[in-house]
């Protein structure tokens, strides 16, 4: 996503080479700053009708015993047939709403930090020897210096933690309306998001809401991985195919997100247990306990229950993301 977000950068010739959303020496604050926010709701809303069935089949393989579900497609095939196709999108309400504004603040965030970066450490005259950024990559043609690889991947840690504020309790209430299996709502602990979250504030306050904030800032901190692997990826296409620039997009987006995903699936594991555990008779009260329960259940393999879903989730999902947030950044006037 990172390319929509340096639209600054881009030039308007349609017909020149994808950008990999560089930030460079010369970038100005953008003056149609109102679309990333506007188009980020947009990219939340693909993001979940794509992606919310891998996960809810993830998070419920994730916190289960191993004899509930021998795998994937048994889970998958359980929900369909007690809870119907709207079991696979339960708790996707926080989520829907959830997306819209973390996809808000994360690109908005991860724009503010690459040109923090960029004008204050990477391309910072700090010797008469010239800038940092000069001894990590070459001059562009036209004289500017881009923001490195690395600048991309501190700017994606960043934009990971500020928008940790908005995730923890969104994905604190869609975690625990996931768990519910029962078909019949007069089963169930919540009737919906609203009423998950008026139990659990009225319950433990604040602090119950944002349950598992400490997890979440540890999880997103994988971002390095993710928006450094989409800069290198850009790159790559940009310079050996012939692909059009949505389509760099679409490709960097969902390999780059799969490249996360494989760095930080263990740590979702840890957060998910976290997240579910009954706030009245607490198991795990520090991330050390949860890790050391999932190994002590299944051994390293447990760090990587779910995985699959989660993986075959993050290309489509976040591939159409961006190509929704491309669409919508340049549709607005």
């Amino acid at each position: 996503m990172s390319a929509a977000v340096n639209r600054e950068t881009r030039s308007r010739n349609s017909r020149e080479r994808p950008s990999s959303g560089h930030v460079t020496a010369s970038s100005s604050a953008s003056h149609g700053n109102y679309k990333g926010f506007v188009a980020g709701v947009f990219s939340g809303i693909a993001k979940l009708s794509v992606g919310h069935p891998f996960d809810t089949i993830k998070v419920r393989l994730q916190t289960s015993q191993a004899s509930q579900f021998r795998g994937p497609l048994e889970c998958l095939l359980q929900t369909l047939r007690n809870e119907g196709v709207a079991g696979l999108y339960k708790g996707a309400t926080p989520p829907l709403v959830g997306w819209m504004m973390m996809d808000s603040v994360m690109l908005g965030s991860l724009t503010f930090y690459r040109r923090l970066l960029n004008d204050n450490v990477f391309n910072k005259q700090t010797s008469a020897s010239g800038r940092l950024a000069d001894k990590l990559y070459p001059a562009t043609p036209s004289g500017t210096t881009q923001l490195p690889t690395v600048g991309h991947a501190l700017a994606g840690v960043l934009a990971g933690w500020t928008v940790s504020f908005i995730a923890a309790p969104v994905e604190h209430i869609k975690a625990r309306l996931q768990i519910q299996y029962s078909p019949s709502k007069r089963d169930r602990l919540y009737a919906g998001p609203i009423d998950c979250a008026r139990k659990i504030y009225s319950s433990h306050g604040v602090r119950g809401l944002y349950h598992g904030l400490s997890a979440t800032l540890l999880f997103r901190t994988f971002f390095l991985f993710w928006w450094g692997s989409y800069d290198v990826l850009t790159r790559l296409l940009s310079s050996h195919t012939q692909l059009s620039t949505p389509a760099v997009n679409f490709w960097a987006g969902g390999l780059s997100a799969q490249v996360f995903w494989m760095a930080s699936y263990p740590s979702d594991v840890v957060k998910q247990r976290i997240m579910t555990d009954p706030l009245d008779r607490r198991r795990f009260p520090r991330w050390h306990h949860a890790a050391r329960a999932v190994w002590r259940e299944n051994g390293a393999r447990g760090f990587w229950r779910g995985f699959l879903p989660c993986f075959l989730r993050a290309f489509p999902a976040n591939a159409m993301a961006l190509v929704a947030f491309e669409g919508v950044m340049r549709t607005l006037p």
